[in-house]
């Protein structure tokens, strides 16, 4: 695989945590795990941050996206809190996943668990004008559940 940017990552803290990669060929994102010491419960409807040990240098017009892992949302009822959470470029902290449990059971985070993907995106920068009209479409004003369905 031909990667189409080069993302630079240093390892913070005293966990060494795997490099992020690619599960499959085809995949978007890339597993984050757990840079605890020690395991991490986590109670119905409660939130943690957990620390990944890594910091990244995105480079210029792209970010970094923390979305959920698909199987822990549905087996566990695990999920990104603030999904997707954004890495912005010029952000040089250690990542840290805010994961919420949005079952009715408590969940373990353990030590180097995969908990979540991480997927860099290219940034459009727009200027905003005021204006006194907007184009008209079909669609209109029509809001949530204009266009039918749930």
């Amino acid at each position: 695989m031909v990667p189409d940017i080069v993302i630079r990552v240093q390892r913070v803290g005293a966990i060494e945590v795997p490099l992020p990669r690619y599960q499959t060929e085809g995949a978007a994102g890339m597993d984050l795990h757990a840079a605890l010491s020690a395991p991490v419960t986590l109670e119905p409807l409660a939130r943690v941050r957990i620390p990944t040990g890594l910091r990244l240098a995105i480079p210029d017009k792209f970010e970094g996206q923390i979305r959920p892992r698909s199987g822990l949302a549905s087996r566990f009822g695990i999920t990104v809190l603030n999904a997707p959470g954004t890495i912005d470029g010029d952000f040089r902290g250690e990542i840290e996943v805010l994961l919420v449990n949005l079952s009715d059971a408590a969940a373990v985070i353990a030590p180097l668990d995969r908990i979540a993907q991480l997927v860099f995106s290219p940034v459009a920068r727009a200027a905003l004008e005021f204006h006194d009209t907007l184009p008209p479409t079909t669609r209109g004003s029509g809001g949530y559940g204009s266009t039918g369905g749930m």
